[in-house]
């Protein structure tokens, strides 16, 4: 797995997922941040899930996501998306060094890449495929809320999945626990819940995904999308977050705010839900 030295990735959805512009894009994500409450968490926070739409729709419910690390510093961030764009390969990463976003750039991690990749490819038989110039929003969305939210530069590890695969995003989650268990490092799983159902269906269908969600179960998440009863377009994003979560020693899943994008459009006929979460560890465990 190679990435591009002193290649910066341009953001495809600055000016139309987000604004373009520097301080009204950090005034927005401050906003989203300080209007959150939250609940007294049962531990320290290692993982949160987040939505993906446009900061318009989902915006408030991330912030609630980001308000659990606001001020905290990681040395790593490790974001798990869905890829929305056909690729073939199961797994893919950036093959930039770099992500650029109004407020500036955030490095890779290509050590650790490398590390991952390599590990993935003699455990698993699985490799991350670097792309370069990709469309994809679902990773880049979380980017403004980790720079406004985080105390200090950090480095990221951008992975996202084709893949819908139980199996897969069990494989990727304990390999990433091995591989980040002494580490300064926080995880995003980045996803939406259903799509364009009329509310109370969607209501129906998220409630699920987040009750398997708050019972920190990656298995029932994939029981209920094999079954039709539940569906998040980062499903295995989310699964693979809760097993790195758990094999790291997390305990706790705390459900922070769940909506639809009717709240912003007012149209009830079709929605997209959005919810939030952190996971959380025992404040007397280690990394």
């Amino acid at each position: 797995m190679m990435t591009q030295k002193n290649s910066v990735r341009p953001s495809p959805i600055a000016g139309t997922w987000y604004s373009a512009n520097q301080s009204q894009l950090a005034n927005t994500v401050d906003r989203y941040i300080e209007s959150a409450d939250i609940p007294e968490l049962p531990g320290d926070v290692i993982a949160v899930v987040a939505p993906h739409a446009g900061y318009r729709y989902s915006g408030a419910v991330a912030g609630h996501a980001y308000k659990c690390v606001q001020g905290m510093a990681f040395d790593t961030v490790v974001v798990l998306s869905p890829m929305h764009q056909y690729y073939p390969q199961n797994l893919l990463t950036s093959a930039h060094s770099a992500y650029h976003t109004p407020l500036g750039d955030i490095p890779l991690a290509t050590g650790l890449l490398a590390e991952i990749n390599d590990t993935l490819e003699s455990q698993a038989n699985l490799s991350l495929t670097p792309v370069s110039n990709d469309q994809e929003h679902s990773l880049e969305i979380e980017l403004p809320f980790l720079q406004r939210a985080l105390r200090g530069e950090f480095k990221l590890v951008p992975i996202m999945l084709r893949t819908q695969q139980r199996q897969i995003a069990q494989m990727l989650g304990e390999i990433l626990a091995e591989i980040m268990q002494d580490k300064s490092c926080l995880m995003v799983a980045s996803s939406d819940l259903s799509h364009f159902y009329p509310e109370p269906t969607a209501n129906r269908l998220d409630k699920q995904v987040l009750s398997a969600l708050a019972d920190f179960s990656p298995e029932k998440l994939f029981d209920l999308k094999d079954s039709g009863e539940g569906q998040a377009c980062g499903l295995a994003a989310i699964a693979s977050v809760l097993w790195a979560s758990e094999s790291l020693g997390a305990t706790d899943v705390t459900l922070l705010k769940y909506d639809t994008s009717a709240s912003t459009t007012g149209d009830r006929s079709s929605v997209v839900g959005y919810g939030a979460a952190a996971v959380t560890r025992p404040t007397d465990q280690l990394p």
